[in-house]
């Protein structure tokens, strides 16, 4: 038996120990990591995964978010994660190209990496959302090259304020699904009763964003989720918090100030364009 045929065999054990991860009712909870620090960090607080958020790797780069500039940042980012002792998942916004077979060819690097998971969305960067049968045609496209990696299709329908965002994202979840994904991303689902008739209405893993004052753990469980992403939050409570310290010092204080509420993803996005808010 050779090394590669050893090394796929175990890729193929862990992205199938991560599929089992997602457990509709006892959801994932899925940290989302910008850097080595943060992902040894969870690794470290015994997160079973770890996934990377496009947010705070766009930021780290000075780039905005969601617009297919940080291919090689992600890239190098799964580098330095994967000798950590977590499974890993990257998020590749839109694959950063419009051309399923770079998609396919990033996919394949990263699970040559050993990453065991993509996030792949239909969100564009000019506020639209690409045609369903792109998205469709890179899930397929991803899923016959590397067909352990665990794909998670994710619909921007909410974020993007698309006139019926519910039956925009059944369509594209149902779409995506037949198409090959094993997971369907919903983030911005505004409540419990959508959460709800997504989880019932898409036959797949459905993964959900944590949302502050929205439904928590235990209630999105009960709702049929299978996994629970913190996204840019971390990120960004990260950076309010380092701000709220450098602050309290400038004004005199000896001890560090309480973090204050996180700056929004829009801020973020903001200094990713060179632009201070």
């Amino acid at each position: 038996m050779t090394g590669a045929t050893v090394d796929r065999r175990r890729h193929a054990d862990r992205c199938a120990a991560f599929r089992a991860l997602h457990r509709p009712g006892r959801p994932l909870l899925l940290p989302n990591a910008w850097d080595h620090a943060s992902a040894a960090a969870f690794a470290a607080r015994g997160y079973p995964a770890v996934g990377t958020t496009s947010l705070g790797v766009a930021a780290a780069a000075g780039q905005p978010d969601g617009a297919g500039a940080t291919r090689a940042e992600t890239l190098l980012l799964a580098r330095r994660l994967r000798h950590l002792p977590v499974l890993l998942t990257v998020d590749v916004e839109g694959g950063f190209s419009d051309d399923p077979a770079e998609v396919v060819a990033l996919a394949v690097e990263l699970a040559g990496l050993g990453v065991v998971g993509i996030n792949l969305e239909d969100g564009r960067l000019d506020g639209s959302l690409a045609p369903v049968a792109a998205t469709a045609a890179a899930v397929a496209a991803v899923k016959a090259a590397a067909p352990d990696l665990f794909v998670n299709a994710r619909t921007d329908a909410w974020w993007l304020g698309v006139p019926d965002p519910l039956g925009e994202a059944l369509e594209r979840g149902r779409a995506y699904r037949a198409a090959g994904a094993d997971g369907i991303f919903a983030p911005g689902a505004p409540d419990a009763a959508t959460i709800g008739a997504l989880a019932a209405a898409i036959d797949a893993p459905l993964n959900v964003l944590h949302r502050p004052g929205g439904p928590d753990l235990a209630e999105l469980g009960r709702l049929g989720v299978a996994r629970v992403s913190t996204g840019s939050l971390p990120f960004r409570v990260a950076l309010g918090a380092a701000l709220a310290t450098v602050d309290a010092l400038r004004a005199g204080a000896t001890d560090a100030a309480p973090c204050p509420a996180p700056p929004s993803y829009e801020e973020v996005q903001r200094l990713g364009r060179g632009v201070a808010g």
